[in-house]
């Protein structure tokens, strides 16, 4: 049976940019937006648990994020995560809900986070010439199983290099967008 499997080739791809864009959107980018506290842990119950398993997370207004945390008891380690977490918030607890408001960007943190962008991007190509590798690993499996020709291999190796141009090409689209959406604030 052959190894070789082009949409498993693809769905694994495309993971990779639905990675990277979910990195991207916790890059703050001077809007107020949910998925900036996407990557917060909160210490509570005797675990590491996802800020959204402990609060809710709105936008009341443009430049303003409200964590509203259900169990008063956990209002100080939320705050304490939102503090650490490096995303030069200040939270301010106001009864039983946080306010973060999003201060602007400095030029230096601009520059900071269009970096990051490039690191998430290049992040997202290796994971998918890795991808690109495996399949070409199978082709070779495949002819090396007589399963398939060689004109075949290279034939599918050649589509296998198309989709892997496509979505590498598709996830520089996507960083170079969130870089200007950054850097123009």
């Amino acid at each position: 049976m052959a190894k070789y499997d082009k949409a498993d080739l693809q769905k694994r791809m495309l993971g990779a940019l639905e990675a990277l864009k979910h990195d991207l959107s916790g890059l703050r980018t001077g809007r107020a937006n949910i998925a900036l506290l996407d990557t917060i842990k909160v210490e509570v119950y005797g675990s590491n648990m996802p800020l959204n398993q402990v609060a809710t997370v709105s936008v009341p207004e443009p430049r303003m994020l409200s964590v509203q945390v259900w169990d008063k008891g956990n209002i100080q380690p939320v705050e304490k995560a939102i503090r650490s977490a490096g995303l030069g918030l200040n939270p301010m607890v106001d009864g039983p809900n946080i306010r973060l408001p999003i201060p602007d960007l400095t030029e230096e943190r601009r520059k900071d986070l269009a970096k990051l962008t490039g690191q998430f991007a290049e992040k997202a190509r290796i994971a998918i010439r890795n991808v690109r590798r495996d399949g070409m690993d199978d082709l070779k499996a495949d002819e090396s199983k007589k399963e398939i020709s060689e004109d075949d291999r290279k034939r599918l190796e050649t589509e296998v290099q198309k989709l892997t141009d496509e979505m590498i090409a598709e996830a520089d689209k996507l960083a170079e967008a969130k870089e200007q959406e950054i850097l123009t604030q």
